[in-house]
């Protein structure tokens, strides 16, 4: 059995970060992931001057609940969508004139329903070039709060932003959600407000999913980072690919991470599965089997299972993925183009992609700067040899360790 210590989540870190600049008190983060994203956070946080003191396992960050420390600010978010979204979000409730640009790659990637609701709560926000998008500059002068329909169809980092600012509104917030796409992802939200001290009402309507956010802030907390279940995801299909067995620590029944269940998926492919109290298990079975499965809540894993399926023994078929068109990269195309690079015949729709088995053939992959990409398609090449990257350095966006991770396993596995 091989033991593989997967570093912070993503998502649970950049939700610390901003419910500890927003609350009252100084909170301890706990085994936070380092990363280009987290960093870029840190970075962003500083620069609307909120304080973070990083030690190498632990931060500690004291909160503002009356908003950035600066009158201006220009803030720069690089690659990071959570940064993108959630840094507007949070400067909207001071006062002061706060503006946001990111990375052309960012900056192709919308924000629209986003900014439009902040609109709609009397924010002062404008779109300097393309509307929806990066370049914005946010006139804050604090929020009232109120009533809001939102379409989450997209991306559920636009509830996940608008639920964290509810506390920081006068009157509290409450938002009737039309249509949602990764819905695990704003349970992670919810649980985690929770922690540092606001439960949200939560009620299905026939107008569609209402969440009450009370006003009143947060406290500060001392909150632990879990490890990461989309980057174990990677691990995971390795153990399933090649018959090996692997055992990840940190994530067990009690996780806050919906990616987590991309381990029923390989289940039901015919991999052995035991998710304990605080850790999980993957033993591959020799064999894997075909399947259709809709990944709409866990499309991060999307490229994980598209990246192993010519290894099945029958068609995998995933469905109900548009959203993964509107990541880093268009992600079901990336990977579709990528899998016929291998050899391997592949048939896509505008939400679903079919693979058909086969042997895969050396190619270099086409990344498009999207660590999902590559950390997927690295799974490929434990059982093909000759699969190299163009941009295989893009990991250091959640996983700047992950090649020599891997490379670890590869000696270990004899591989």
């Amino acid at each position: 059995m091989t033991v593989v210590e997967i570093p912070g989540s993503k998502s649970v870190t950049a939700r610390a970060l901003f419910l500890a600049a927003a609350a009252d008190g100084v909170t301890t983060l706990h085994r936070p992931l380092a990363s280009d994203d987290t960093e870029g956070f840190v970075q962003g946080l500083d620069t609307l001057g909120y304080r973070v003191d990083r030690a190498a396992d632990r931060w500690h960050v004291t909160g503002r609940p009356t908003g950035p420390a600066v009158k201006t600010a220009d803030v720069y978010c690089r690659d990071g969508a959570t940064t993108a979204r959630f840094l507007p979000t949070l400067a909207a409730a001071g006062h002061g004139s706060y503006r946001f640009d990111a990375s052309a790659q960012m900056r192709r990637r919308p924000v629209a329903p986003l900014t439009r609701a902040l609109r709609e709560l009397g924010v002062d926000l404008r779109h300097e070039e393309a509307e929806g998008h990066h370049p914005l500059t946010v006139r804050a002068d604090g929020v009232r709060g109120g009533e809001l329909t939102l379409d989450a169809g997209e991306s559920s980092q636009y509830l996940t932003a608008l639920l964290l600012l509810g506390p920081l509104t006068r009157d509290g917030l409450r938002i009737t959600v039309t249509r949602l796409v990764s819905a695990p992802y704003v349970g992670i939200t919810l649980a985690m407000m929770r922690d540092f001290g606001v439960e949200v009402k939560r009620e299905r309507t026939p107008a569609g999913e209402v969440f009450d956010v009370p006003p009143g802030g947060y406290r500060a907390a001392d909150h632990a980072i879990e490890p990461d279940a989309s980057t174990a995801s990677y691990f995971f299909a390795a153990a399933a690919v090649t018959g090996r067995e692997v055992t990840v620590p940190g994530l067990g029944r009690d996780a806050l991470q919906g990616d987590l269940r991309f381990v029923d998926v390989l289940r039901r492919m015919g991999a052995r599965v035991d998710v304990g109290s605080d850790r999980t298990t993957v033993a591959g079975s020799g064999s894997l089997s075909g399947l259709t499965v809709n990944m709409r809540d866990i499309s991060d894993t999307m490229p994980t299972l598209a990246a192993i399926a010519p290894f099945a023994t029958g068609p995998v078929r995933i469905e109900d993925v548009h959203n993964t068109r509107v990541k880093e990269c268009d992600r079901l195309e990336a990977c579709a183009a990528n899998l016929r690079a291998l050899g391997i015949q592949v048939a896509t729709g505008d939400d679903w992609i079919e693979i058909r088995p086969g042997t895969p053939r050396p190619a270099e992959i086409a990344t498009h700067s999207d660590h999902r990409i590559v950390m997927s398609f690295a799974v490929t090449s434990l059982r093909t040899s000759g699969i190299t990257f163009d941009d295989p350095g893009c990991v250091r966006k959640t996983f700047p360790g992950f090649h020599e991770a891997f490379a670890r396993l590869r000696a270990e596995w004899e591989l």
